[in-house]
């Protein structure tokens, strides 16, 4: 039974995939707002498809705030990537430079609010991603950021990358841990039925030293993993 969910589940989400990637961009050329609307579909659809085909459960402990803030997630698939324009209204989310470099791919990002992350950047692109994020935030856009840099095994405690504090006190923004426990179920090739918890921490407020500032979200970001969930 789980061979033939994944078999259901691979099919269907890359075909629809494929459909709806192909139709993003083919509105980007009439309606960036058209285009935005795509890619929550298409986050939408990787949702459908783990509830329905993979047998999986989504559960929300908490809920995004209305006031834009930074929200720091645990990443451990590429589920929660897919899936941050289900969960926020129009996500900027920081992503890597080198995305943006991919022909049609880096167009389409730099079209929905993504923010480019050049890590060996120099100050003055540093301060211009800072000046595009703020834009954002006036905007009305939540801003979302992997702090891990990467995806990390479900259980592991990887410290946070070294620009994560200063993007905190260059934007300062309350910040909103997220942890998110989608590991066991979506990692690996082969999906399992499952649940996948999204939990919500308390609002931490701007201006704390580094050492505070990590110590804080990295305990928050984990805290599935500490339960054994």
């Amino acid at each position: 039974m789980r061979l033939i969910r994944n078999i259901a589940f691979y099919f269907a989400f890359y075909i629809g995939s494929l459909l709806i990637t192909s139709a993003s961009l083919i509105a980007l050329a009439f309606s960036v707002e058209a285009f935005r609307r795509r890619v929550r579909n298409w986050a939408q659809w990787q949702r459908w498809c783990l509830i329905n085909l993979l047998g999986c459960e989504l559960v929300l402990e908490g809920a995004p705030l209305e006031e834009p803030v930074l929200y720091a997630i645990k990443h451990e698939s590429f589920f929660e990537a897919i899936d941050a324009p289900a969960l926020f209204d129009t996500p900027s989310v920081f992503a890597k430079q080198e995305l943006f470099n991919i022909p049609l791919w880096g167009r389409a990002a730099a079209s929905f609010g993504l923010v480019p992350v050049a890590r060996e950047a120099g100050a003055k692109a540093l301060m211009q991603m800072i000046r595009s994020a703020k834009a954002l935030v006036a905007d009305g856009r939540p801003l979302v950021i992997f702090p891990e840099g990467t995806r990390v095994p479900h259980g592991e405690v990887r410290p946070l990358q070294s620009g994560f504090a200063g993007l905190y006190k260059m934007l300062g923004l309350p910040v909103v841990p997220v942890a998110v426990n989608s590991g066991p179920v979506y990692h690996k090739r082969l999906k399992r039925p499952g649940r996948i918890i999204y939990r919500f921490g308390e609002p931490i407020p701007p201006g704390l030293p580094r050492p505070e500032i990590e110590k804080r979200v990295l305990a928050a970001i984990n805290a599935l993993n500490e339960e054994g969930l």
